[in-house]
């Protein structure tokens, strides 16, 4: 790859771990909830959600602690061995399959705001959501907030689960 810096390369405040995503997301939730508030130590957690397999480590390593998470299906977070900052996570309920990419640690990270917000419910009443932003008091269904390019990625990830669960059953 060239020297270039892509649209969608990130990494950790030390600069050991270096990625790169190599499409766009599948979608970007800024989400509200309490958890996402005391993991991130902030009022929200900005998240870009894309096939882990579009993400590639470049350079480093993470480490993956594995934490619980409100669904009670837990998370692994991914975190630069050295700094220890999150690149991303992947959650119990979407697996190995979807990774979500911590925004704040792109080099251009304004390139990605939230395609919507999420457990606004629980947001901080200081923060303010854009008029005409999407927004939901909780969760949301998929089908009726992607656009149909994700929906056909996200319904390529459950045929490729499927196809390797079968395998390995």
């Amino acid at each position: 790859m060239s020297a270039e810096i892509s649209p969608y390369d990130g990494g950790c405040t030390c600069r050991f771990v270096r990625y790169r995503l190599t499409s766009k997301p599948l979608f970007v939730h800024c989400c509200h909830c309490r958890w996402c508030q005391r993991e991130g130590g902030t009022s929200f957690a900005l998240n870009a959600l894309i096939e882990a397999d579009r993400v590639l480590l470049l350079q480093g390593r993470v480490d993956v602690i594995d934490t619980p998470s409100n669904s009670g299906k837990g998370q692994k977070i991914s975190r630069c061995t050295n700094c220890h900052i999150a690149v991303w996570s992947n959650y119990g309920g979407a697996g190995d399959a979807v990774r979500f990419v911590r925004v704040g640690t792109l080099d251009e990270p304004d390139r990605l705001p939230p395609d919507i917000h999420i457990y606004t419910a629980s947001k901080q009443p200081w923060v303010i959501i854009p008029p005409g932003a999407p927004a939901v008091a909780e969760y949301y269904r998929a089908s009726e907030m992607w656009p149909k390019e994700s929906l056909e990625r996200r319904a390529a990830i459950v045929r490729r689960e499927k196809t390797n669960s079968t395998r390995s059953a």
